[in-house]
């Protein structure tokens, strides 16, 4: 077993958008990424062909992203974000970005541990509603953290659910 990776940054954002993409060697960016609608069994973070389409409470401007890649699973922090979701993504490259709306930054993330197969995302946030009060801001007010590990396909899942945010993007139950 290896330690945890882990790479933190400002990401922008522009209308709640950020993109987990599969660095095959067609991969252009974020195109096929699942519609931005609001009935999802995971709300914020939706996957389809080897992307992740990720929602954040901003609107504009930078969050605070972290994203720890490891051969295991790494455990939710539950006590250090209100909102955490689950889902599975089939990764073909083994190496995945994080790409910014619009042609913004491309950010590079640690190597997958398995190489190309399954993977689950577990993604965090933190301050989603403060956030989506606001359209524009230069001060990070929420922040998220992605954790990626092998495992194979499993259901989506809601293991902590407290912002109107999440309950907002899931849909009605």
């Amino acid at each position: 077993m290896t330690d945890p990776r882990t790479v933190s940054f400002d990401l922008g954002v522009h209308y709640r958008q950020a993109y987990l993409v599969d660095d095959t060697d067609d991969a252009m960016g974020p195109e096929g990424i699942p519609a931005d609608h609001p009935v999802h069994p995971v709300g914020i973070i939706r996957v389809d062909d080897g992307g992740a389409f990720l929602i954040t409470g901003l609107h504009t401007g930078a969050v605070g992203f972290s994203v720890t890649v490891a051969d295991h699973d790494p455990g939710a922090d539950t006590d250090g974000y209100e909102d955490i979701v689950e889902i599975s993504l089939k990764s073909e490259a083994g190496q995945l970005s994080l790409y910014e709306w619009g042609g913004g930054d491309v950010h590079e993330l640690p190597t997958l541990p398995a190489g190309p197969g399954w993977y689950r995302l577990r993604y965090h946030a933190q301050n989603m509603d403060e956030a989506a009060e606001v359209d524009t801001s230069d001060e990070v007010i929420d922040r998220y953290l992605l954790q990626i590990w092998p495992q194979d396909k499993s259901t989506p899942r809601a293991i902590k659910s407290t912002s109107g945010q999440l309950a907002y993007w899931r849909g009605p139950r």
